[in-house]
Protein backbone atom coordinates (compact mmCIF):
# COMPACT_ATOMS: atom_id res chain seq x y z
CA UNK A 1 0.00 0.00 0.00
CA UNK A 2 1.15 3.50 -0.84
CA UNK A 3 2.08 6.27 2.20
CA UNK A 4 0.31 8.69 0.28
CA UNK A 5 0.40 10.91 3.54
CA UNK A 6 4.00 10.62 4.06
CA UNK A 7 4.98 10.62 0.54
CA UNK A 8 2.69 13.86 0.14
CA UNK A 9 5.17 15.31 3.11
CA UNK A 10 8.58 14.35 1.40
CA UNK A 11 7.58 15.42 -2.12
CA UNK A 12 6.61 19.22 -0.34
CA UNK A 13 9.90 19.44 1.57
CA UNK A 14 11.81 18.28 -1.62
CA UNK A 15 10.29 21.10 -3.42
CA UNK A 16 9.96 24.02 -0.83
CA UNK A 17 13.10 23.54 1.10
CA UNK A 18 15.22 22.65 -1.68
CA UNK A 19 14.62 22.54 -5.30
CA UNK A 20 12.80 26.55 -5.21
CA UNK A 21 15.39 27.48 -2.98
CA UNK A 22 18.16 26.37 -5.51
CA UNK A 23 16.43 28.50 -8.31
CA UNK A 24 16.01 31.21 -5.71
CA UNK A 25 19.40 31.68 -4.85
CA UNK A 26 21.54 30.47 -8.38
CA UNK A 27 19.67 31.60 -11.35
CA UNK A 28 18.82 35.36 -11.24
CA UNK A 29 20.18 37.62 -13.61
CA UNK A 30 20.39 40.78 -11.41
CA UNK A 31 22.13 42.66 -13.99
CA UNK A 32 19.98 42.24 -17.00
CA UNK A 33 16.39 40.24 -15.61
CA UNK A 34 15.64 36.96 -16.53
CA UNK A 35 17.30 33.47 -15.34
CA UNK A 36 20.78 31.76 -15.79
CA UNK A 37 19.71 28.45 -16.57
CA UNK A 38 23.30 26.86 -17.52
CA UNK A 39 23.95 26.11 -13.55
CA UNK A 40 27.17 23.70 -12.61
CA UNK A 41 26.04 20.83 -9.85
CA UNK A 42 27.08 23.32 -7.13
CA UNK A 43 24.65 26.39 -9.08
CA UNK A 44 27.42 28.18 -10.55
CA UNK A 45 26.65 30.11 -13.50
CA UNK A 46 28.79 28.55 -16.23
CA UNK A 47 26.70 29.96 -19.41
CA UNK A 48 24.62 32.92 -19.85
CA UNK A 49 22.76 32.48 -22.85
CA UNK A 50 19.16 32.69 -21.96
CA UNK A 51 16.55 30.27 -23.51
CA UNK A 52 13.35 31.48 -24.21
CA UNK A 53 11.03 28.63 -23.30
CA UNK A 54 13.49 28.13 -20.06
CA UNK A 55 12.67 31.88 -19.48
CA UNK A 56 9.32 31.19 -20.02
CA UNK A 57 8.91 28.09 -17.73
CA UNK A 58 10.51 29.54 -14.78
CA UNK A 59 8.16 32.69 -14.72
CA UNK A 60 5.71 30.04 -14.76
CA UNK A 61 7.07 28.11 -12.09
CA UNK A 62 6.80 30.79 -9.65
CA UNK A 63 4.03 32.48 -10.89
CA UNK A 64 1.77 28.94 -10.27
CA UNK A 65 3.65 28.29 -6.86
CA UNK A 66 1.87 32.42 -5.86
CA UNK A 67 -1.23 30.91 -7.28
CA UNK A 68 -1.47 27.49 -5.79
CA UNK A 69 0.82 27.49 -2.55
CA UNK A 70 1.16 30.52 -0.86
CA UNK A 71 1.54 34.21 -1.77
CA UNK A 72 4.64 35.04 -1.31
CA UNK A 73 6.26 38.47 -2.81
CA UNK A 74 9.79 37.35 -3.14
CA UNK A 75 7.76 34.28 -5.63
CA UNK A 76 6.13 36.90 -7.52
CA UNK A 77 8.50 39.54 -7.58
CA UNK A 78 11.00 36.45 -8.91
CA UNK A 79 8.20 35.57 -11.69
CA UNK A 80 8.14 39.14 -13.02
CA UNK A 81 11.30 39.86 -13.52
CA UNK A 82 11.64 37.13 -15.94
CA UNK A 83 8.02 38.22 -17.14
CA UNK A 84 10.13 42.03 -17.84
CA UNK A 85 12.91 40.41 -19.52
CA UNK A 86 10.49 38.62 -21.80
CA UNK A 87 8.81 41.32 -23.28
CA UNK A 88 11.11 43.56 -23.68
CA UNK A 89 13.41 40.91 -25.41
CA UNK A 90 11.40 37.48 -26.28
CA UNK A 91 9.52 38.58 -29.65
CA UNK A 92 10.08 39.29 -33.08
CA UNK A 93 7.97 42.11 -34.91
CA UNK A 94 5.24 39.45 -35.91
CA UNK A 95 5.03 38.20 -32.01
CA UNK A 96 7.12 34.56 -32.29
CA UNK A 97 9.35 34.12 -29.64
CA UNK A 98 12.88 33.63 -30.83
CA UNK A 99 14.85 30.40 -29.21
CA UNK A 100 17.66 31.96 -27.60
CA UNK A 101 19.21 35.60 -26.37
CA UNK A 102 22.27 36.10 -25.19
CA UNK A 103 22.68 37.64 -21.58
CA UNK A 104 21.11 41.14 -22.42
CA UNK A 105 18.25 39.66 -24.43
CA UNK A 106 19.99 40.50 -28.14
CA UNK A 107 18.71 37.34 -30.07
CA UNK A 108 20.47 34.78 -31.02
CA UNK A 109 18.68 32.10 -32.55
CA UNK A 110 15.58 32.59 -34.85
CA UNK A 111 11.65 31.48 -33.71
CA UNK A 112 11.95 28.39 -35.25
CA UNK A 113 10.73 26.57 -32.07
CA UNK A 114 6.83 26.93 -31.53
CA UNK A 115 7.32 25.96 -27.94
CA UNK A 116 8.66 28.50 -27.18
CA UNK A 117 5.78 30.30 -28.00
CA UNK A 118 3.61 27.23 -25.84
CA UNK A 119 5.81 28.28 -23.27
CA UNK A 120 5.48 32.26 -23.15
CA UNK A 121 1.38 31.71 -23.29
CA UNK A 122 1.60 29.72 -20.06
CA UNK A 123 3.95 31.61 -18.60
CA UNK A 124 1.64 34.99 -18.76
CA UNK A 125 -1.45 33.20 -18.68
CA UNK A 126 -0.74 32.18 -14.94
CA UNK A 127 1.32 35.09 -14.00
CA UNK A 128 -2.20 37.28 -15.57
CA UNK A 129 -4.07 34.86 -12.45
CA UNK A 130 -1.35 36.22 -9.86
CA UNK A 131 -1.56 39.78 -11.06
CA UNK A 132 -4.66 41.13 -12.68
CA UNK A 133 -2.47 42.78 -15.15
CA UNK A 134 -4.34 43.18 -18.98
CA UNK A 135 -0.72 43.44 -20.67
CA UNK A 136 -0.27 39.53 -19.22
CA UNK A 137 -3.49 38.38 -20.41
CA UNK A 138 -3.12 39.98 -23.83
CA UNK A 139 0.30 38.33 -24.26
CA UNK A 140 -0.88 34.79 -23.57
CA UNK A 141 -4.13 35.13 -25.69
CA UNK A 142 -2.23 36.66 -28.30
CA UNK A 143 0.56 33.77 -28.47
CA UNK A 144 -2.30 31.12 -28.01
CA UNK A 145 -3.68 31.94 -31.45
CA UNK A 146 -0.89 32.44 -32.79
CA UNK A 147 0.26 28.56 -32.11
CA UNK A 148 -3.14 27.46 -33.00
CA UNK A 149 -2.44 29.60 -36.98
CA UNK A 150 1.36 27.63 -36.85
CA UNK A 151 -0.16 24.27 -36.05
CA UNK A 152 -0.01 22.85 -39.42
CA UNK A 153 3.46 24.05 -40.21
CA UNK A 154 5.05 24.86 -36.61
CA UNK A 155 8.79 25.89 -37.84
CA UNK A 156 7.44 27.80 -40.86
CA UNK A 157 10.35 29.15 -43.21
CA UNK A 158 12.56 27.34 -40.62
CA UNK A 159 11.50 24.12 -41.68
CA UNK A 160 14.57 21.88 -43.14
CA UNK A 161 12.24 19.02 -45.07
CA UNK A 162 11.67 19.17 -48.71
CA UNK A 163 8.15 20.11 -49.47
CA UNK A 164 5.52 17.40 -50.05
CA UNK A 165 8.16 14.35 -50.20
CA UNK A 166 7.29 12.93 -46.32
CA UNK A 167 5.29 14.79 -44.12
CA UNK A 168 5.20 14.23 -40.83
CA UNK A 169 3.08 15.43 -37.85
CA UNK A 170 4.56 15.18 -34.48
CA UNK A 171 3.38 14.30 -31.09
CA UNK A 172 4.65 17.18 -29.25
CA UNK A 173 2.63 19.88 -30.01
CA UNK A 174 -0.79 18.21 -29.73
CA UNK A 175 0.06 17.14 -26.25
CA UNK A 176 1.11 20.62 -25.05
CA UNK A 177 -2.02 22.16 -26.19
CA UNK A 178 -3.80 19.72 -24.32
CA UNK A 179 -2.30 21.26 -21.38
CA UNK A 180 -1.80 24.20 -22.29
CA UNK A 181 -5.17 25.28 -22.95
CA UNK A 182 -6.30 24.75 -19.90
CA UNK A 183 -3.63 26.84 -18.68
CA UNK A 184 -5.09 29.99 -19.82
CA UNK A 185 -8.98 29.14 -20.03
CA UNK A 186 -10.02 31.90 -18.13
CA UNK A 187 -8.63 33.89 -21.49
CA UNK A 188 -10.11 31.68 -24.14
CA UNK A 189 -13.49 31.81 -25.30
CA UNK A 190 -14.98 28.63 -24.22
CA UNK A 191 -15.70 27.31 -27.48
CA UNK A 192 -11.97 27.52 -28.00
CA UNK A 193 -11.33 25.71 -25.31
CA UNK A 194 -13.85 22.74 -25.81
CA UNK A 195 -12.64 22.63 -29.41
CA UNK A 196 -8.83 22.60 -28.56
CA UNK A 197 -9.36 19.71 -25.74
CA UNK A 198 -11.29 17.38 -28.49
CA UNK A 199 -9.35 17.91 -31.07
CA UNK A 200 -5.98 17.27 -28.83
CA UNK A 201 -7.33 14.13 -27.02
CA UNK A 202 -8.51 12.61 -30.65
CA UNK A 203 -5.13 13.86 -32.03
CA UNK A 204 -3.40 11.73 -29.25
CA UNK A 205 -5.69 8.46 -28.35
CA UNK A 206 -6.61 7.83 -31.97
CA UNK A 207 -4.32 8.95 -34.05
CA UNK A 208 -0.55 8.45 -32.61
CA UNK A 209 -1.89 5.64 -30.19
CA UNK A 210 -0.83 2.46 -31.85
CA UNK A 211 -3.09 -0.04 -30.93
CA UNK A 212 -1.45 -2.74 -32.56
CA UNK A 213 2.11 -2.32 -31.15
CA UNK A 214 0.30 -0.69 -27.95
CA UNK A 215 2.77 2.78 -28.07
CA UNK A 216 2.35 6.40 -28.98
CA UNK A 217 4.52 6.97 -31.75
CA UNK A 218 6.57 10.25 -32.26
CA UNK A 219 5.63 11.23 -35.78
CA UNK A 220 2.60 9.63 -37.81
CA UNK A 221 1.35 10.99 -40.92
CA UNK A 222 -1.40 13.71 -41.38
CA UNK A 223 -3.62 11.25 -41.88
CA UNK A 224 -2.51 9.09 -38.73
CA UNK A 225 -0.83 6.50 -40.36
CA UNK A 226 2.33 5.03 -40.00
CA UNK A 227 6.03 5.83 -41.47
CA UNK A 228 8.20 2.84 -41.95
CA UNK A 229 11.32 5.77 -41.49
CA UNK A 230 13.13 6.58 -38.75
CA UNK A 231 11.10 9.44 -37.47
CA UNK A 232 8.25 7.05 -38.02
CA UNK A 233 9.32 4.38 -35.65
CA UNK A 234 10.37 6.35 -33.21
CA UNK A 235 9.28 5.99 -29.85
CA UNK A 236 9.59 8.20 -26.54
CA UNK A 237 8.16 6.74 -23.74
CA UNK A 238 8.18 9.62 -21.87
CA UNK A 239 6.68 12.13 -23.66
CA UNK A 240 3.35 9.61 -23.92
CA UNK A 241 3.53 9.20 -20.05
CA UNK A 242 3.31 12.50 -19.58
CA UNK A 243 0.76 12.97 -22.25
CA UNK A 244 -1.39 10.30 -19.95
CA UNK A 245 -1.63 12.38 -17.47
CA UNK A 246 -2.95 15.55 -19.02
CA UNK A 247 -5.37 13.32 -20.19
CA UNK A 248 -6.36 12.03 -17.16
CA UNK A 249 -6.70 15.72 -15.82
CA UNK A 250 -9.05 16.66 -18.95
CA UNK A 251 -10.88 12.89 -18.25
CA UNK A 252 -11.54 14.78 -14.72
CA UNK A 253 -12.58 18.14 -15.59
CA UNK A 254 -15.03 16.50 -17.87
CA UNK A 255 -16.13 13.45 -15.61
CA UNK A 256 -15.25 11.00 -18.37
CA UNK A 257 -14.02 7.66 -16.11
CA UNK A 258 -13.27 5.38 -19.78
CA UNK A 259 -11.13 8.24 -20.59
CA UNK A 260 -9.41 8.17 -17.73
CA UNK A 261 -9.08 3.73 -17.82
CA UNK A 262 -8.04 4.29 -21.51
CA UNK A 263 -5.20 6.86 -20.69
CA UNK A 264 -4.47 4.55 -17.33
CA UNK A 265 -4.00 1.27 -19.37
CA UNK A 266 -2.08 3.19 -22.06
CA UNK A 267 0.50 4.13 -19.36
CA UNK A 268 0.77 0.62 -17.91
CA UNK A 269 1.38 -0.61 -21.71
CA UNK A 270 4.12 2.48 -22.21
CA UNK A 271 6.22 1.62 -19.08
CA UNK A 272 6.20 -2.15 -19.61
CA UNK A 273 7.33 -1.20 -22.84
CA UNK A 274 10.01 1.21 -21.95
CA UNK A 275 11.49 0.15 -18.91
CA UNK A 276 15.12 -1.27 -18.92
CA UNK A 277 14.42 -4.73 -17.46
CA UNK A 278 18.25 -5.17 -17.35
CA UNK A 279 19.35 -1.88 -14.94
CA UNK A 280 16.36 -0.43 -14.41
CA UNK A 281 14.94 3.18 -15.56
CA UNK A 282 13.13 4.33 -18.76
CA UNK A 283 14.90 4.33 -22.27
CA UNK A 284 14.78 7.73 -24.04
CA UNK A 285 14.04 6.88 -26.96
CA UNK A 286 12.91 3.17 -28.83
CA UNK A 287 12.30 2.28 -32.46
CA UNK A 288 8.71 0.77 -32.59
CA UNK A 289 10.60 -2.14 -34.83
CA UNK A 290 13.67 -2.68 -32.90
CA UNK A 291 15.75 -1.24 -35.39
CA UNK A 292 18.41 0.95 -34.57
CA UNK A 293 18.04 4.90 -33.89
CA UNK A 294 19.46 8.17 -35.17
CA UNK A 295 19.34 9.37 -31.48
CA UNK A 296 22.77 8.11 -29.61
CA UNK A 297 21.42 9.52 -26.54
CA UNK A 298 18.66 6.46 -26.91
CA UNK A 299 19.58 4.55 -23.66
CA UNK A 300 20.28 7.39 -21.36
CA UNK A 301 17.87 7.59 -18.75
CA UNK A 302 16.35 11.46 -18.10
CA UNK A 303 15.14 13.27 -14.80
CA UNK A 304 11.94 14.48 -16.82
CA UNK A 305 11.04 11.35 -18.34
CA UNK A 306 10.79 9.55 -14.33
CA UNK A 307 8.85 12.49 -12.44
CA UNK A 308 6.33 12.27 -15.58
CA UNK A 309 5.92 8.64 -15.39
CA UNK A 310 5.41 9.10 -11.67
CA UNK A 311 2.65 11.74 -11.77
CA UNK A 312 1.17 9.75 -14.47
CA UNK A 313 0.94 6.60 -11.97
CA UNK A 314 -0.28 8.41 -8.71
CA UNK A 315 -2.80 9.87 -10.72
CA UNK A 316 -3.56 6.82 -12.08
CA UNK A 317 -3.87 5.04 -9.08
CA UNK A 318 -6.23 7.87 -7.39
CA UNK A 319 -8.46 8.06 -10.99
CA UNK A 320 -8.57 3.89 -11.03
CA UNK A 321 -7.68 2.35 -8.04
CA UNK A 322 -5.58 0.01 -10.11
CA UNK A 323 -3.30 -1.60 -8.04
CA UNK A 324 -1.46 -2.12 -11.29
CA UNK A 325 -0.70 2.02 -11.02
CA UNK A 326 0.61 1.53 -7.41
CA UNK A 327 2.83 -1.32 -8.09
CA UNK A 328 4.46 0.57 -10.83
CA UNK A 329 4.47 4.26 -9.24
CA UNK A 330 6.81 2.50 -6.41
CA UNK A 331 8.78 1.20 -8.31
CA UNK A 332 9.81 4.56 -10.10
CA UNK A 333 9.84 6.20 -7.05
CA UNK A 334 12.91 3.87 -6.00
CA UNK A 335 14.08 4.16 -8.83
CA UNK A 336 14.49 8.14 -8.95
CA UNK A 337 14.47 9.11 -5.52
CA UNK A 338 18.07 6.77 -5.56
CA UNK A 339 19.40 8.05 -8.45
CA UNK A 340 18.25 12.07 -9.57
CA UNK A 341 18.01 14.13 -6.33
CA UNK A 342 21.49 15.65 -5.45
CA UNK A 343 21.82 15.38 -1.50
CA UNK A 344 24.80 17.24 -1.20
CA UNK A 345 24.04 20.39 -3.47
CA UNK A 346 20.57 20.27 -4.12
CA UNK A 347 18.25 19.94 -7.09
CA UNK A 348 18.42 16.79 -9.17
CA UNK A 349 20.47 15.26 -11.78
CA UNK A 350 19.15 15.40 -15.24
CA UNK A 351 20.89 12.80 -17.52
CA UNK A 352 22.40 9.38 -16.53
CA UNK A 353 23.89 6.40 -18.63
CA UNK A 354 21.90 3.83 -18.77
CA UNK A 355 23.60 1.86 -15.69
CA UNK A 356 21.98 4.91 -13.60
CA UNK A 357 25.47 6.70 -13.59
CA UNK A 358 25.15 10.77 -13.46
CA UNK A 359 26.81 11.79 -17.07
CA UNK A 360 26.52 15.24 -16.41
CA UNK A 361 26.50 16.77 -12.87
CA UNK A 362 24.70 19.87 -13.84
CA UNK A 363 21.69 20.86 -12.64
CA UNK A 364 20.55 23.31 -15.82
CA UNK A 365 21.37 24.09 -19.22
CA UNK A 366 19.92 24.46 -23.09
CA UNK A 367 17.40 21.88 -21.85
CA UNK A 368 17.07 21.51 -18.32
CA UNK A 369 15.95 24.33 -16.06
CA UNK A 370 13.22 25.14 -13.28
CA UNK A 371 10.27 23.45 -14.78
CA UNK A 372 9.90 19.68 -14.56
CA UNK A 373 10.92 18.81 -11.13
CA UNK A 374 8.96 21.62 -9.62
CA UNK A 375 6.30 20.97 -11.31
CA UNK A 376 6.40 17.43 -10.88
CA UNK A 377 7.29 17.54 -6.94
CA UNK A 378 4.20 19.84 -6.97
CA UNK A 379 1.88 17.54 -8.70
CA UNK A 380 2.79 14.75 -6.49
CA UNK A 381 2.41 16.55 -3.68
CA UNK A 382 -1.40 17.24 -4.00
CA UNK A 383 -1.82 13.95 -6.08
CA UNK A 384 -0.71 11.75 -2.59
CA UNK A 385 -2.74 14.27 -0.62
CA UNK A 386 -5.75 13.80 -2.55
CA UNK A 387 -4.99 9.87 -2.62
CA UNK A 388 -4.07 10.44 1.10
CA UNK A 389 -7.99 11.69 1.79
CA UNK A 390 -9.05 8.59 0.12
CA UNK A 391 -7.54 6.11 2.65
CA UNK A 392 -8.46 7.89 5.47
CA UNK A 393 -12.43 7.87 4.17
CA UNK A 394 -11.74 4.17 3.54
CA UNK A 395 -10.05 3.30 6.58
CA UNK A 396 -13.43 4.83 8.69
CA UNK A 397 -15.81 3.15 6.58
CA UNK A 398 -13.85 0.12 7.14
CA UNK A 399 -14.22 0.88 10.62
Amino acid sequence: MIDAAALAELYKSQLLDDVIPFWLKNSADDEYGGYFTCLDQRGRVYDTDKFVWLQARQVWCFSMLYNQVAQRQEWLDFALSGARFLMANGRDAAGNWYFALNQAGIPLTQPYNIFSDCFAAMAFGQLNKATGDAAHAEIAKQTFHQILQRSSNPKGAYNKQYPDTRSLQNFALPMILCNLVLEIEHLLDPGVVEETVRSCVDTIMDRFYQSESAVILENVTPDGRFSDSFDGRLVNPGHGLEAMWFVMDLAKRSGNAELARKATDIAIQLVEYGWDKKHGGIFYFLDVKGKPLQQLEWDQKLWWVHIEAMIAFAKGYLHTGDQRCASWFSKLHGYTWSHFPDAQYGEWYGYLNRRGEVLLPSKGGKWKGCFHVPRGLFQLWKTMEAISTRQKKLMVQDN
